[in-house]
């Protein structure tokens, strides 16, 4: 019986800044086609029509204001803030560890600097809205998604590959 790899820590980091000992949760962005379907004559039962991904979001939550955070809201490119995620996940049973990223690029939609409470601690939460996603585990790329270039790899294999060249691009 083999065990789950588990989050045993991790660290992010906003333009390059360690945010160590700072980020207290961060909620990873869920990958999500857009799927509508489709029924006509002739078909024995309705199928799903791939529109490619939905949004992509990042939430993040740390113990105070973050300055650097703070300095990327309101950016005029829609992928001017990168945050990186990096995580140690291990397995129990053989000790294994495994090096996680992930990388995004995006806007912050959204800061939260919560209520204040005299011998309470405070957070500061954060809303990004990305256009660019990458997931890497043990320095191979499991998963990129640029929105901006058309870009969509997963596992090496290039899904837009054939879309760009009927498009010319």
């Amino acid at each position: 019986m083999a065990m789950p790899r588990k989050l045993k820590n991790f660290n992010v980091f906003a333009d390059g800044v360690s945010h160590v000992g700072e980020c207290e949760e961060i909620t990873l962005p869920k990958l999500t086609r857009k799927l509508e379907e489709y029924r006509a004559g002739g078909m024995n039962g309705p199928i799903d029509l791939d529109f490619g991904n939905e949004k992509l979001e990042l939430e993040t939550t740390y113990g105070s204001i973050m300055r650097e955070i703070l300095k990327q809201y309101g950016v005029t490119r829609a992928s001017a803030a990168m945050v990186r995620f990096a995580g140690a996940y291990q397995r129990d049973d053989t000790g294994d560890m495994d090096a996680v990223e992930v990388v995004v690029r995006g806007r912050h939609t959204e800061l939260d600097f919560g209520t204040g409470k005299v011998g309470d601690s405070s957070q500061f939460k954060v809303k990004s809205s990305l256009a660019y996603y990458k997931l890497t585990i043990n320095g191979e790329v499991w998963v990129e998604i640029d929105h901006e270039n058309f870009i969509e790899v997963v596992f090496g294999v290039d899904r837009l590959a054939e879309q760009r060249r009927a498009m010319g691009l």
